[in-house]
Protein backbone atom coordinates (compact mmCIF):
# COMPACT_ATOMS: atom_id res chain seq x y z
CA UNK A 1 0.00 0.00 0.00
CA UNK A 2 1.26 3.67 -0.67
CA UNK A 3 0.57 6.67 0.80
CA UNK A 4 1.15 10.51 0.38
CA UNK A 5 3.00 12.19 2.95
CA UNK A 6 1.38 15.53 4.94
CA UNK A 7 3.53 17.49 7.50
CA UNK A 8 1.30 19.85 9.63
CA UNK A 9 3.52 23.34 10.22
CA UNK A 10 0.82 25.66 9.58
CA UNK A 11 -0.09 26.57 13.65
CA UNK A 12 0.46 30.09 15.65
CA UNK A 13 3.26 28.37 17.96
CA UNK A 14 1.56 29.35 21.20
CA UNK A 15 3.78 27.05 23.28
CA UNK A 16 7.17 28.61 21.64
CA UNK A 17 6.70 32.20 21.63
CA UNK A 18 4.85 32.53 18.13
CA UNK A 19 7.78 31.09 16.60
CA UNK A 20 6.87 29.54 13.31
CA UNK A 21 7.43 25.53 14.76
CA UNK A 22 8.66 23.82 11.67
CA UNK A 23 11.47 26.86 10.91
CA UNK A 24 12.95 26.12 14.39
CA UNK A 25 16.65 24.50 15.25
CA UNK A 26 16.44 20.98 15.44
CA UNK A 27 20.28 19.51 15.83
CA UNK A 28 21.99 20.23 12.26
CA UNK A 29 18.71 21.01 10.86
CA UNK A 30 15.07 23.04 11.15
CA UNK A 31 12.15 20.79 12.30
CA UNK A 32 10.41 20.74 8.49
CA UNK A 33 13.78 19.16 7.47
CA UNK A 34 13.80 16.73 9.84
CA UNK A 35 10.27 15.46 9.74
CA UNK A 36 10.79 15.33 5.56
CA UNK A 37 14.05 13.49 6.23
CA UNK A 38 11.74 11.17 8.30
CA UNK A 39 8.76 11.10 6.17
CA UNK A 40 10.30 11.28 2.67
CA UNK A 41 11.99 7.62 2.23
CA UNK A 42 8.07 6.04 3.38
CA UNK A 43 5.79 8.09 0.64
CA UNK A 44 5.29 8.74 -2.44
CA UNK A 45 4.85 12.38 -2.15
CA UNK A 46 4.68 14.75 0.58
CA UNK A 47 2.75 17.84 0.41
CA UNK A 48 3.43 20.90 3.60
CA UNK A 49 0.90 22.66 5.34
CA UNK A 50 2.43 26.16 6.04
CA UNK A 51 0.95 29.89 7.13
CA UNK A 52 3.68 31.91 7.05
CA UNK A 53 6.74 31.72 5.60
CA UNK A 54 6.18 30.55 2.54
CA UNK A 55 8.80 31.46 0.62
CA UNK A 56 11.16 29.41 3.08
CA UNK A 57 8.64 26.51 2.88
CA UNK A 58 8.68 26.16 -0.86
CA UNK A 59 12.08 26.29 -1.22
CA UNK A 60 11.96 22.79 0.25
CA UNK A 61 11.23 21.88 -2.80
CA UNK A 62 7.92 20.33 -1.98
CA UNK A 63 3.98 22.14 -2.53
CA UNK A 64 3.34 24.20 -0.07
CA UNK A 65 -0.38 25.12 1.25
CA UNK A 66 -2.45 26.98 3.52
CA UNK A 67 -5.00 26.85 5.44
CA UNK A 68 -8.60 27.70 3.33
CA UNK A 69 -10.22 28.36 6.40
CA UNK A 70 -9.54 31.38 8.16
CA UNK A 71 -8.02 32.70 11.99
CA UNK A 72 -5.99 29.54 12.19
CA UNK A 73 -8.56 27.05 13.26
CA UNK A 74 -6.15 24.00 14.19
CA UNK A 75 -4.29 20.91 12.47
CA UNK A 76 -7.57 19.49 10.94
CA UNK A 77 -7.83 22.81 8.89
CA UNK A 78 -4.58 21.70 7.83
CA UNK A 79 -5.08 18.33 6.95
CA UNK A 80 -8.15 20.23 4.60
CA UNK A 81 -6.11 22.58 2.69
CA UNK A 82 -3.36 20.03 2.03
CA UNK A 83 -5.70 16.47 1.67
CA UNK A 84 -6.83 17.31 -2.03
CA UNK A 85 -2.98 18.19 -3.02
CA UNK A 86 -2.48 14.32 -1.74
CA UNK A 87 -1.83 11.97 -5.25
CA UNK A 88 -2.62 8.59 -3.24
CA UNK A 89 -5.62 7.18 -1.53
CA UNK A 90 -4.11 6.85 1.22
CA UNK A 91 -2.25 9.53 3.13
CA UNK A 92 0.03 10.00 6.68
CA UNK A 93 -0.44 12.96 8.42
CA UNK A 94 2.66 13.87 11.00
CA UNK A 95 3.25 17.60 12.92
CA UNK A 96 6.49 19.05 12.07
CA UNK A 97 7.73 18.95 15.73
CA UNK A 98 7.67 15.27 16.23
CA UNK A 99 11.43 15.41 14.32
CA UNK A 100 12.28 11.53 15.73
CA UNK A 101 10.00 9.91 14.10
CA UNK A 102 9.96 5.82 13.66
CA UNK A 103 11.71 4.70 10.00
CA UNK A 104 8.84 1.82 9.93
CA UNK A 105 6.18 4.78 10.93
CA UNK A 106 4.43 4.49 7.74
CA UNK A 107 4.19 0.94 7.26
CA UNK A 108 2.90 0.54 10.80
CA UNK A 109 -0.05 2.92 10.33
CA UNK A 110 -0.98 1.70 6.81
CA UNK A 111 -1.22 -1.93 8.16
CA UNK A 112 -5.43 -1.62 9.16
CA UNK A 113 -5.88 0.20 6.83
CA UNK A 114 -5.39 -3.10 4.60
CA UNK A 115 -9.26 -4.09 5.93
CA UNK A 116 -11.15 -1.39 3.72
CA UNK A 117 -13.67 -1.14 6.50
CA UNK A 118 -10.93 0.88 8.55
CA UNK A 119 -11.22 4.75 7.38
CA UNK A 120 -8.29 5.30 9.88
CA UNK A 121 -5.48 4.57 12.36
CA UNK A 122 -3.10 6.70 14.76
CA UNK A 123 -0.21 5.99 16.90
CA UNK A 124 -0.30 4.92 20.51
CA UNK A 125 2.84 5.37 22.43
CA UNK A 126 1.81 3.31 25.17
CA UNK A 127 0.45 5.92 27.31
CA UNK A 128 -1.05 8.09 25.42
CA UNK A 129 -2.47 8.81 21.59
CA UNK A 130 -0.91 10.56 19.40
CA UNK A 131 -4.27 11.59 17.46
CA UNK A 132 -1.60 13.56 14.61
CA UNK A 133 0.25 10.44 14.09
CA UNK A 134 -2.18 9.22 11.62
CA UNK A 135 -2.91 7.55 8.17
CA UNK A 136 -6.21 8.41 6.16
CA UNK A 137 -8.31 7.67 3.89
CA UNK A 138 -8.78 10.41 1.21
CA UNK A 139 -12.35 8.96 0.98
CA UNK A 140 -12.48 10.87 4.69
CA UNK A 141 -12.32 14.42 3.25
CA UNK A 142 -16.24 15.04 3.19
CA UNK A 143 -16.50 14.10 6.86
CA UNK A 144 -13.58 16.52 7.25
CA UNK A 145 -15.62 19.02 5.75
CA UNK A 146 -18.99 18.59 7.31
CA UNK A 147 -17.04 18.03 10.86
CA UNK A 148 -15.58 21.50 10.19
CA UNK A 149 -18.25 23.20 8.79
CA UNK A 150 -20.41 22.20 12.08
CA UNK A 151 -17.63 24.10 14.18
CA UNK A 152 -15.32 20.94 15.27
CA UNK A 153 -11.66 20.97 15.82
CA UNK A 154 -10.59 18.53 17.89
CA UNK A 155 -8.55 15.30 16.16
CA UNK A 156 -10.02 13.18 18.64
CA UNK A 157 -13.64 14.47 17.95
CA UNK A 158 -13.51 14.33 14.21
CA UNK A 159 -11.62 10.48 14.68
CA UNK A 160 -14.74 9.43 16.93
CA UNK A 161 -16.79 9.32 13.97
CA UNK A 162 -14.72 7.20 11.68
CA UNK A 163 -13.89 3.85 11.83
CA UNK A 164 -10.03 3.99 13.27
CA UNK A 165 -7.84 1.66 14.36
CA UNK A 166 -5.30 2.51 17.07
CA UNK A 167 -1.21 1.38 16.29
CA UNK A 168 1.01 0.41 18.96
CA UNK A 169 4.05 1.84 19.22
CA UNK A 170 5.20 1.55 22.87
CA UNK A 171 8.13 -0.29 21.34
CA UNK A 172 9.53 3.10 19.81
CA UNK A 173 7.99 5.68 22.37
CA UNK A 174 10.83 7.99 23.06
CA UNK A 175 10.66 8.36 18.88
CA UNK A 176 7.32 9.77 19.61
CA UNK A 177 8.48 12.64 21.14
CA UNK A 178 6.69 16.20 20.39
CA UNK A 179 7.91 19.23 21.29
CA UNK A 180 4.47 20.12 22.07
CA UNK A 181 4.34 17.98 24.83
CA UNK A 182 7.89 17.99 25.75
CA UNK A 183 7.08 21.93 26.39
CA UNK A 184 3.67 21.33 27.86
CA UNK A 185 5.42 18.65 30.55
CA UNK A 186 8.11 21.04 31.65
CA UNK A 187 5.69 23.62 32.63
CA UNK A 188 2.67 21.23 34.40
CA UNK A 189 5.09 18.73 35.91
CA UNK A 190 3.15 15.73 37.05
Amino acid sequence: MKASGIILSGGLGRRVNGADKGLLAWRDCTLIEAAIDCLQPQVVDIVINANRNLDRYQRLGFPVVSDTLDDFQGPLAGVLAALPHCTQQTVVVIPCDSPQLPRQLVRRLLQPLQDDAVDLSYAHDGERAQYLLTAIRARCLPSLQGYLAEGGRSVRGWHSQLNCAVVDFSDCREQLLNLNENQTDKKNPP
